[in-house]
């Protein structure tokens, strides 16, 4: 059976206290980023960090990022493209992370 060409995935979710992996690049696909949206829909300005890791190593996009209340920021300026076996880290503050909600919009391109 033949892989598809292009796939697009929408990823929800919430952020916690400790570094999370959104994505990561299936074997035979370039996952380009198009958008990672974080909404704080708390009371207080809470901050988020985003990495793209790679063979273990984390490179920072973004790193206590803040987020005042009630707003919301988009952490990919243009795209990211993430090869095959690339991670896609997401972390919120040691407190308050469950204020912040984020949507990952990705396509998935075959190599």
């Amino acid at each position: 059976m033949a892989l598809k060409l292009n796939i697009y995935r929408t990823i929800p979710g919430v952020t916690t206290a400790s570094a999370a992996t959104i994505y990561t690049a299936p074997t035979g696909y370039t996952g380009v980023v198009l958008l990672v949206n974080v909404a704080n829909i708390g009371t207080t300005t809470r901050t988020v960090s985003l990495f793209h890791r790679r063979s273990g190593t984390d490179t920072s996009i973004a790193e206590g990022f803040p987020i005042p209340k009630n707003d919301a920021v988009n952490l990919v300026d243009g795209k990211l493209f993430l090869q095959t076996g690339d991670s896609l880290i997401i972390q919120g503050p040691s407190s308050g992370f469950a204020d912040l909600e984020y949507v990952v919009s990705i396509l998935e391109t075959l190599n």
